[in-house]
C-alpha cells in the first residue's frame, strides 16, 4: 500500500500546499532534498510533486537518500518525470555535479535508538554532512540553503518559561553521549550562518518541534511513533514513564508547509521554530489521544535499563511560534486532528 492511495493523505498535501507562503517562488526551480525518504523530507517532496501536477509548477525535484531502493519504494508510485533519485550519503564528497537552486538538508539520525547506538554517526552526519552540502550549494551558486535543525537545540530550559523563542539558548550537557544530537545540530546551525558570513551563501534554519505523521519510517522508535504503531497493531500503549514531560507537537503537514514557507519567505541567516500553539500536551496526553482514537488503553510500566538509556532528560520542550507566525504562516492541525489523519492514512482511508 502507498500513501498515495489514501484520500486523507492527498487532502493533507492539498491543505499544506495552500498554507505555504509565496509558493510561486518554488516554481521552475531545481530543488534538492536530502533525507527525502524520511518523515519530513518525504512529505515536502510530495508537496512539490502536487504543485507540479496541479499547478504546473515545473519543479525539478532531486530526492537524495542513502538507499536507492528506499527512494524507489517510497516515490515510484508517484510516477513523476520531474523526480530524480540521487543515491548519496551526505558524509561523503558528492559524486554528482549538477546545478541546483534550493537545497533542503533534512538528512539526520533523528530517533533515540540511533542516538544511543551510533552517537558518532549522529554527530558526523549533522556536521560533516551539512558541510558537504553547504560546499556544494556554494560551488553551484544555489539561491538558498535550508537546514532542518531541531527544537532539541534548546536542551533543558529554565523552569517557569512558557515557551522557548529563537534567541534563547537553553542548556545542553556536552559530555553526555545523548547530547550527540542537539550539540551537533547547534554546530551545524552555526556552520550555516558562517557560510552566509564568509561566502555570502543564503542560508535559513528551521527548528521543528516533535513532529509526527504517517510518513514516519519503520525504524523510528520515538515515543509518538511507537504509540501509533502499537495501537494500530491491536495492542495497548505501554508508557515507560509517567509521561509528564510537556512537548510541542506538530503534524507533518504543518511542519512541511512551515518549512517551505521559511524557504520562500524567511530572512537570511535566521532560525525559525516550527510549532503549533494549539498542540502543547504532555507525552501521556498524546498517548491518551492515540488510545481514544483507536479504542486502546494506556498502560504504565517500569522502564528497563535499555529504555532509560534512550530517554532524554528534557522535561519541558515547548517552542514559541510567534516568529514564523509573523511571516504569515499558520498551523492547521490540533493534536487530535493530526492523529486522526495519521491513523486514517495508515489504515488507507
Amino acid at each position: 500500500m502507498s500513501v498515495y492511495d489514501s484520500k486523507t493523505y492527498i487532502s493533507d498535501i492539498e491543505k499544506a500546499v495552500g498554507a505555504t507562503l509565496n509558493r510561486e517562488k518554488l516554481f521552475n526551480k531545481r530543488i534538492m532534498i536530502s533525507g527525502a525518504s524520511g518523515l519530513i523530507g518525504s512529505f515536502v517532496a510530495d508537496m512539490l510533486l502536487y504543485l507540479n501536477k496541479n499547478e504546473d509548477a515545473g519543479i525539478e525535484i532531486y530526492a537524495v537518500g542513502r538507499s536507492l531502493s528506499r527512494l524507489k519504494k517510497r516515490f515510484d508510485p508517484a510516477n513523476s518525470k520531474n523526480l530524480h533519485y540521487v543515491e548519496y550519503d551526505i558524509c561523503n564528497t558528492p559524486d554528482f555535479d549538477f546545478d541546483i537552486d534550493y537545497i533542503i538538508n533534512a538528512a539526520s539520525n533523528a530517533y533515540p535508538a540511533v542516538f544511543a547506538n551510533d552517537p558518532v554517526g549522529t554527530i558526523t552526519g549533522n556536521i560533516i554532512g551539512t558541510d558537504n552540502l553547504l560546499k556544494y550549494a556554494s560551488r553551484h551558486n544555489a539561491q538558498r540553503f535550508l537546514f532542518v535543525s531541531s527544537g532539541e537545540v534548546y536542551g533543558e530550559g529554565e523552569k517557569g518559561m512558557e515557551a522557548y523563542c529563537e534567541s534563547y539558548s537553553g542548556y545542553v550537557d556536552p559530555v553526555l553521549s545523548r547530547s550527540c544530537y542537539p550539540v551537533s545540530k547547534r554546530a551545524a546551525e552555526t556552520l550555516c550562518v558562517s557560510y552566509t558570513k564568509q561566502f555570502n551563501l543564503d542560508t535559513v534554519i528551521v527548528r521543528p518541534c516533535h513532529t509526527y505523521g504517517p510518513t514516519v519510517t519503520g525504524s523510528d522508535n520515538r515515543a509518538n511513533a511507537q504509540f501509533v504503531n502499537s495501537a494500530l497493531s491491536g495492542e495497548n500503549i505501554i508508557m515507560k514513564s509517567k509521561g509528564l514531560q510537556m512537548r510541542s507537537y506538530c503534524y507533518v503537514a504543518d511542519c512541511a508547509s512551515a518549512l517551505l514557507s521559511v524557504l520562500t519567505s524567511g530572512k537570511t541567516g535566521e532560525a525559525y521554530n516550527i510549532a503549533n500553539e494549539a498542540a502543547r500536551v504532555t507525552i501521556a496526553q498524546f498517548a491518551r489521544e492515540v488510545a481514544e482514537l483507536t479504542g486502546r488503553e494506556v498502560i504504565f510500566d517500569l522502564p528497563d535499563e535499555n529504555d532509560l538509556a534512550q530517554q532524554t532528560n528534557i522535561s519541558y520542550a515547548v517552542l514559541d511560534s510567534k516568529k514564523i507566525q509573523g511571516l504569515g504562516w499558520r498551523a492547521l492541525y490540533s493534536v487530535k486532528d493530526g492523529l486522526k489523519s495519521t491513523i486514517d492514512v495508515l489504515t488507507n482511508k
